[in-house]
């Protein structure tokens, strides 16, 4: 039988294309394949950093509650150890800050946004030691705030690091600081797709947006879990009970819900803002005793009421549990919220995610319960509004819902609760826009870049 030798030649033209694809493929591979690796590395470190982060913080959370409790024992230390305890911790914690890198106050994630925009430096030699040391000395000594704020800055100090070790291309340089902040957050909770959408929603105008950046996130919110899980556990952050599913007929009260957290959202950045500026503008003996005033007067209110204080990872599961009285829990609500604020102001390092997820907690129990008794069968459980209140008042703040979803969902292991959740973070995400309030890292972001032209 005869051969059409039109049907060889496309044959033999197919397969030289077959093989220039291969050829290019593994040429784009062998290309990108150092900067997979360092991002791999970063990941590593930062799973390292976090993990250890996450272990002497509480080892110092124990020791304190230890000590606290002695002091609650005998009534002639009940009230001025706490003060003092807590007082010092925050005095060398602002101390470290102020005097060898005042960027690392705060979350630090601004300063990350800042550095993927060119317009703030990363000196990690000083940022990666001073966030990890003042870090634990502001959150063990009971500031309201979360680790997750000294990963992120840590995770893309590393990024940073790691560029200027090989000397990367502005490009690479850039992944890597992205690809460090994001195994930060994997780091903090365990979560790693928290971590990839963090930065492709909230770094969303910064991050420069490719394959290979994506594929390089990914690789390090990965390797940072991975790390973390190892030092500590596989178990969610939080461990919560399996809620039923509330019916349909139910779904519009979350988007009532998710409108209230909205409006709190806007206040919150609103009058987070106001006390940063009224606090800094303090100067003299103020400024120098800020730690102690600050720090005291919180030691002093933790001694009354313990739960006010600290990041909120105890508080969430005792208000799951109904560990507090239903009229309690708003008066915890509205305390926390206070705490959250001055915290931060201080400029002491610290998140604000995990205040909020507590702070959205407590509300949802005491809205549910409410709802519960106003409408009762609406819903089986009040916990439900738990959950959803979680990723609700992180939507409105930062404007990121669909991290808000995520990170709620790996930490809680809730994925049950996904149609809420997504209708209460989008509702309070709408809201606080349509009040025309900004998300709370780009305000801070131009607040700093706002004082330094200005000094």
């Amino acid at each position: 039988m005869a051969t059409d030798p039109n049907s060889s030649q496309d044959s033999n033209e197919a397969s030289e294309e077959l093989r220039g694809m291969l050829h290019r493929f593994v040429i784009a591979e062998r290309r990108n394949l150092p900067l997979l690796l360092w991002a791999l590395v970063v990941g590593v470190l930062a799973g390292l950093l976090g993990g250890y982060f996450h272990l002497i913080l509480d080892y110092i959370l124990k020791q304190r509650d230890f000590l606290f409790g002695w002091a609650a024992q005998h009534r002639d230390y009940s009230y001025w150890v706490p003060a003092l305890f807590t007082g010092v911790m925050l005095s060398i914690s602002l101390f470290l800050v102020r005097r060898l890198a005042p960027e690392t106050s705060g979350s630090g994630v601004q300063e990350m946004e800042g550095a993927l925009d060119g317009v703030r430096p990363v000196r990690w030699p000083r940022v990666i030691p001073v966030k990890f040391i003042a870090g634990i000395f502001s959150l063990g000594g009971g500031m309201v705030m979360g680790r997750e704020g000294p990963t992120i800055q840590m995770g893309g100090a590393l990024g940073a690091m790691m560029a200027r070790i090989f000397r990367t291309s502005d490009f690479n340089r850039h992944c890597l600081i992205a690809a460090g902040a994001g195994a930060g957050l994997s780091a903090a909770f365990n979560a790693p797709l928290a971590g990839i959408l963090f930065v492709l929603e909230e770094m969303r105008p910064q991050f420069k947006f490719n394959f290979l950046s994506f594929q390089v996130v990914m690789v390090a919110c990965a390797a940072a879990d991975i790390v973390v899980r190892f030092l500590t556990s596989q178990n969610p952050v939080l461990n919560m009970p399996n809620f039923p599913v509330p019916p349909l007929s139910s779904l519009w009260i979350f988007v009532v819900f998710g409108a209230i957290f909205g409006l709190f959202g806007f206040l919150f950045n609103f009058f987070l803002l106001r006390i940063l500026n009224f606090i800094s503008s303090w100067t003299g003996w103020w400024r120098a005793l800020l730690g102690m005033i600050v720090g005291g007067g919180l030691g002093i209110l933790g001694a009354f009421i313990p739960s006010s204080l600290g990041g909120g990872y105890e508080v969430i599961p005792a208000a799951i549990k109904f560990g507090f009285a239903p009229s309690f829990l708003i008066v915890l609500f509205l305390l926390r919220f206070g705490t959250t604020l001055v915290s931060y102001g201080t400029g002491a390092p610290g998140g604000i995610f995990a205040p909020m997820l507590a702070l959205g907690t407590l509300f949802g129990i005491w809205f549910g319960e409410n709802a519960l008794a106003i409408v009762p069968g609406l819903i089986s459980h009040p916990g439900i509004f738990a959950i959803a209140g979680m990723g609700a008042l992180f939507s409105a703040t930062v404007r990121a819902p669909l991290t808000g979803i995520v990170l709620t969902i790996e930490m809680t292991g809730s994925y049950t609760q996904i149609l809420p959740l997504i209708l209460t973070c989008m509702s309070a995400t709408l809201v606080a826009q349509g009040l025309g309030g900004h998300p709370i890292y780009t305000s801070l972001l131009h607040r700093i870049l706002r004082r330094e032209n200005k000094s």
